[in-house]
């Protein structure tokens, strides 16, 4: 007899039972969904994983700690048997045929009376992906289309053209460090339901070319604003777009809230009764250090890092940084904004106790194809950034760290 494809459904689990047989990996991997939906799951293993087991310890599942026996799924609506014998395996998948039970046999899916799809979700969407050619019962191959999908409906090339999703207000989105694949999902799909971008000069400039030819693309840095100071001037803009029905993305690098200014922004459209969304970013002050092969924490090194401003010296009398305080600590030190200011920073912290041959990497362009490292010591970084013409925007680490990984090029 032909085989037939299989019928595509989706189970409203919630408050029904389902019975997994098997605590091992098969069982880790799928109880989570499972949870997700509200299901009443009853595991029925010997063993488990220590994540299937910290599940039944949180109450999330019920474990019972023996063999399968039967009569185990009399009362289940859904069956995964995924235990490791196999006659065993095939005694319950006899009981679920008898009770009308729909059963997922991890072992042997021709014998099953469902599978698993490959599932992913993004924006509200679950993409399931059941192939029904000679691959269809290939797990790399249904995983490969439902990552396709998913991926084009995270970043916005995969949308239905006369049903653009749209959110009028603001989100305020961290762009990370400058490699555009180090922007989050949500950020990215928020770039491709906008209609106005308002973008800083350090956001990932890769990602606006990929931006459809409607969008309209503003640079922060480019904002008229006469006797007004500049941070004004973009928080009129947001609200003016915002005022007029648009989808506005504030394109921001690293994380907005980190010495980003992000705050301002939230305040100025809250006053205008202008809805804003949130987006953090992956911070410049641990990626690009990270990128450099620099981790701002080792095990018996540094167990701690803080990170400061750099873009007024020590002596101004505008800055808020205790720099006494942070030449006593021992830990990673990590400077955004500060390279035409290091020389002084480090007589600084020199000055109050930190050791002159404490090692200092400066990481110019971290993340993207020009990125280039160049080390040295609290007491020769003054000349190091002039002789080597190291250039903002880099990120300074100082402390032990710094020598842990491999050291810099050249």
């Amino acid at each position: 007899m032909a085989e037939h494809p299989a019928y595509p459904v989706g189970l409203r689990l919630s408050g029904r039972r389902v019975v997994v047989l098997g605590g091992g990996q098969v069982a880790q991997r799928r109880l989570p969904a499972l949870v997700a939906a509200g299901a009443d799951v009853l595991l029925v293993s010997p063993g488990a994983t220590p994540s299937v087991e910290a599940m039944a310890d949180a109450g999330e599942i019920t474990w019972v700690r023996r063999p399968y026996e039967d009569g185990d799924l009399a009362d289940a609506w859904y069956a995964l048997i995924a235990t490791s014998d196999p006659v065993a395996n095939a005694v319950a998948s006899a009981e679920a045929e008898r009770h009308r039970v729909w059963c997922v046999r991890a072992d042997d899916a021709d014998a099953a009376t469902a599978w698993t799809p490959a599932t992913g979700h993004s924006a509200g969407v679950t993409v399931a992906v059941l192939t029904t050619d000679a691959r269809g019962r290939d797990p790399r191959h249904t995983a490969a289309i439902r990552d396709a999908v998913v991926e084009g409906l995270r970043d916005g090339t995969l949308v239905a053209p006369h049903h653009r999703t749209r959110t009028p207000g603001v989100a305020l989105v961290g762009g990370g460090p400058g490699d555009p694949d180090l922007i989050t999902v949500r950020g990215r799909r928020l770039l491709a339901e906008a209609d106005v971008v308002i973008a800083d000069r350090l956001g990932p400039r890769d990602l606006l070319a990929e931006l459809p030819p409607h969008v309209e693309v503003i640079d922060a840095a480019k904002i008229p604003y006469g006797r007004a100071m500049a941070q004004e001037a973009i928080n009129d803009a947001l609200v003016r777009h915002a005022r007029q029905g648009k989808s506005v993305v504030r394109l921001k690098g690293g994380d907005p809230f980190v010495f980003g200014r992000g705050m301002e922004e939230v305040q100025a459209l809250a006053e205008a009764g202008i809805p804003c969304t949130v987006v953090p970013g992956i911070s410049s002050s641990i990626a690009v250090p990270g990128a450099a092969g620099i981790p701002v924490t080792h095990r018996g090194v540094a167990h701690e890092f803080t990170v400061v401003s750099g873009h007024v010296a020590p002596d101004d009398e505008r800055s808020l940084v205790d720099w006494p305080a942070l030449a006593r600590l021992t830990g990673t030190l990590v400077v955004l904004m500060g390279v035409d200011k290091i020389g002084q920073i480090a007589e600084t912290l020199v000055a109050h106790g930190r050791s002159p041959d404490t090692p200092v990497a400066l990481v110019q362009e971290g993340t993207t194809a020009a990125q280039r490292r160049v080390d040295a010591t609290l007491a020769t970084v003054a000349g190091t950034v002039r002789a080597a013409d190291v250039k903002p925007p880099a990120v300074i680490v100082i402390g032990e760290v710094v020598a842990v990984g491999p050291p810099a090029a050249g």
